[in-house]
């Protein structure tokens, strides 16, 4: 029962619970920019380069072998580099937006810590005032 307990207050600790939000939210926040990529920002991309969808580009190694039937009996062989031109893509626009969002994180954080206003200091008593005048006394001889 004690390991449970550890887990449990180990798993319900602000950081884990954070954490996880924060892996949750991230995965959704790479599947919509994922889409804007492919959806949105490659089309016309491809289109200027000649109307190539960038997942269709690949380097054939070994074409498909057919029998007298017309059906496959091994597989082509391709190195399909327009796959990775489209995670490169997605890769550096999901790496700009968080920066993005760091920085802007920052910047708030800067504007809460600015500091305020120095406290005045304290107006010294007459003790303290004669006693700093004897130290000093002291020092001196």
């Amino acid at each position: 029962m004690k390991m449970i307990n550890e887990f449990k207050a180990f798993a319900m600790r602000g950081n884990v619970v954070d954490m996880a939000v924060g892996i949750i939210i991230g995965g959704a926040f790479g599947k919509i920019v994922s889409s804007v990529v492919s959806d949105i920002i490659m089309p016309p991309i491809g289109l200027l380069l000649g109307g190539v969808k960038f997942t269709d580009l690949k380097i054939t190694l070994k074409d498909p072998v057919m029998d007298a039937a017309g059906q496959i009996t091994s597989q082509a062989v391709a190195i399909n580099y327009g796959n990775f031109v489209q995670t490169t893509v997605d890769f550096v626009i999901i790496a700009f937006a968080i920066f993005m969002m760091i920085k802007a994180m920052n910047s708030l954080k800067k504007k809460e810590e600015a500091p305020a206003e120095a406290p005045a200091l304290p107006v010294a008593s007459n003790e303290a005032i004669l006693l700093a005048e004897i130290r000093d006394l002291l020092k001196n001889k």
